[in-house]
Formats: structure tokens, sequence, C-alpha cells
């Protein structure tokens, strides 16, 4: 590993600090060097917040370091605009810094090269691409939105040791994963922007949908997407009536009545043959500005999702328990034949996570 990629990594280690807090903003990092040495450290820690490199400018002031000279090794290229916070090209001119080492340009139209052409037209020495493949994976959800103006998206599901997921609508629904399987359904709500079940998953389980035990203030709670064709959903539900999360309800046609709480909107969708298209709740989706989904399930929704192509990863938990008056089945074979391919997996208490990317 080279000099530059040591400082990257570094740098890289800082922006995984931010957390879930940043969204929709990007995790980035930032490390400024002299002579080989740290000398101040930044992350963009919470959306609001400073950005990476103003960060690591106040950590300099802020221990009486000079800045003049040195070299930013940055994770995401700086921005050249106002938005929450003033450029971080105006603040890395400011500080002195001689050199800018930048891992991920910003494929962001807001910024999209225009930040290294301002700092190489100021006289600023302009490397890209340190460690550019571990920088676009830390930012994917981010980079994914900016390419292609609709959310990343990942399917979650929980199998019975018969690879049986779904019980009869009537009987009384069960937990049957771990509880460090559960935590870690927590993560993946908390890395979300938008979390979609499918209309039976409400009428069987009464799910909040919530991230919970998973630090993610001051962003809202994900927001809830439910695909509900005929409109079916009780209004007693707790994602009607409980105000935790703002809440879509996607219909094929007008329902009969609105009444509904203020975090509540209605969405009618349909295409000639009277289906609710992935690609139009998708192409939505990224239109409000949701840069990750999660797809919660059921077994319906699953497969209409790996049919349209454009799921991006899955996180299959298989539970050692046998789910009594279980009636559905997901067989993991599908995720392959729909040009998936295995690249992770661990045990998560008693259970076995395996983790698909496209």
């Amino acid at each position: 590993m080279d000099e530059d990629d040591r400082f990257m990594r570094l740098a890289l280690e800082l922006g995984s600090r931010g957390g879930h807090r940043v969204m929709p903003n990007p995790r980035v990092g930032c490390v400024l060097v002299r002579e080989g040495q740290v000398i101040a450290e930044g992350w963009h820690d919470h959306i609001g917040g400073l950005h990476a490199e103003q960060m690591a400018i106040a950590d300099a002031e802020s221990r009486g370091v000079p800045t003049q000279g040195s070299t930013a090794f940055v994770t995401l290229e700086p921005c050249n605009h106002f938005g929450r916070t003033p450029p971080c090209t105006e603040a890395l001119l400011w500080a002195g810094v001689d050199r800018v080492v930048i891992g991920a340009m910003d494929p962001n139209p807001t910024v999209r090269g225009d930040g290294a052409k301002s700092l190489i037209a100021n006289g600023v020495n302009v490397s890209i691409g340190s460690l550019e493949d571990e920088c676009n994976q830390q930012m994917r959800g981010f980079m994914h939105w900016c390419q292609n103006r609709r959310p990343f998206v990942t399917i979650k599901a929980a199998l019975d040791a018969n690879g049986f997921t779904d019980r009869d609508i009537n009987l009384q629904p069960v937990r049957f994963s771990s509880d460090e399987s559960l935590r870690l359904v927590h993560e993946l709500r908390a890395e979300s922007m938008a979390i979609l079940v499918g209309i039976n998953t409400v009428l069987r389980d009464n799910p909040s949908l919530t991230v919970r035990g998973v630090e993610i203030s001051p962003r809202k709670q994900p927001i809830r997407v439910i695909v509900d064709p005929n409109c079916r959903v009780p209004t007693d539900s707790k994602i009607m009536t409980d105000g935790q999360a703002d809440t879509l309800l996607i219909h094929v046609s007008q329902p009969d009545s609105e009444d509904d709480h203020d975090h509540v909107e209605r969405i009618v969708m349909t295409d000639l043959d009277g289906e609710l298209p992935i690609s139009r709740i998708l192409d939505m989706l990224g239109d409000r500005g949701i840069q990750t989904l999660l797809v919660e399930g059921g077994p319906d929704t699953w497969s209409r999702f790996l049919d349209s192509g454009f799921v991006d990863l899955a996180h299959i938990c298989k539970s050692p328990v046998e789910l009594d008056g279980a009636r559905v089945g997901f067989e993991e074979k599908i995720l392959e034949e729909k040009g998936m391919a295995m690249f992770e997996q661990f045990k998560a208490g008693d259970d076995v996570i395996s983790r698909w990317r496209r």
C-alpha cells in the first residue's frame, strides 16, 4: 500500500463514524497530513453538521496546528456549492492546503467535477482515485441514487429450517430468528431511507417498521412504503396510527375514504394491466430523494422485485427453528437464477446469514 492509500484508508475509517446519522448525505472522512504526519482529522458526523474537510480544519485550529502547505485526503470530491454549509473547496483554499487527494468523484449534479476543477484553477495539486472502489462502496446508496435516480434496493428474508417464511394469515405471528439476527435487521433499517412491505405483511404482523436500538438521530425514521393495491390497510394498524414515521400507501385505485393522519400519504399508481410496476415505484421513490430501500416482505413482494431486475443486495437469514403452520417457501436458488451471487456467510446466534449481490 502506497502512502496515499494509507492515509485514504484512515479517511475511510473516519468517514464510517458518521454512521446512520448523515443521510441523505454520504459518509465522508478527511485527513490533513504534513511531512508524512497526520495533523488533523475530520468526518461528516450528522446531517446539518460540518463536512469532513471543515471538521478537519476546525480540529487543526482547535489544537493550534497550522494547515498551510498540508495535503488533504478526502474520500469524496469536495463540494463547490452552498448547501447547508459553505463550499468545502473554499475552506480548503482558506486553510492553505497545497494538495488534495480525492478517493471518489462526486456524481451529484451539484458537484460532478466542479470541486476538483475549482481547486486546480486555484493552484492546488489534485490527485484522484486513491482507494476509489472502497470509497464508492462506503457511499454506495448515495452514489447509486446520483447515477440512477432510484434507490439502491436490498431485500431481507427470514427463513425457517425448511426454507419456509410465511404462516397462514389467520395464525398468530411468531418470531423465529435470533436476537443477533434481529439486531442486524435494525442495522439494515438504519441504513435505509425507506422500508417497503406488501399488504399481507401488514395484515399478518401489524408491524411498526421502525428502527429500534440503533442511533440515527437527528435523522427521521425511514419512510414506510406499503404496496396496497386494493386499499386494505386497516385504519387501526400501527403504521396508520403511531405517527412514528411518514407512511406512503400505494394503490391501483382511489380509496373510498382518505380520512388519514398527517403522516400518511396515498398514491395511486397503475399500468395498463392494473398492476403496480416495480420500476415506477422505484422511480417515484427516487424522485423523492430516497437513496436506499429495504424490501422486507413478503414472499410475493420479494419475487416481484427480483423479477424486476432491480434488486442490488439480498440479506437472507436461515433459522434452525421449524415454523409451525408455515405454508410459503423461498428457495435461495432463485437468487442465482436472477443473477445474484453470494459473497458473504456468517452466524448470528443460531441463525446463518447469507448476503448476495447482483
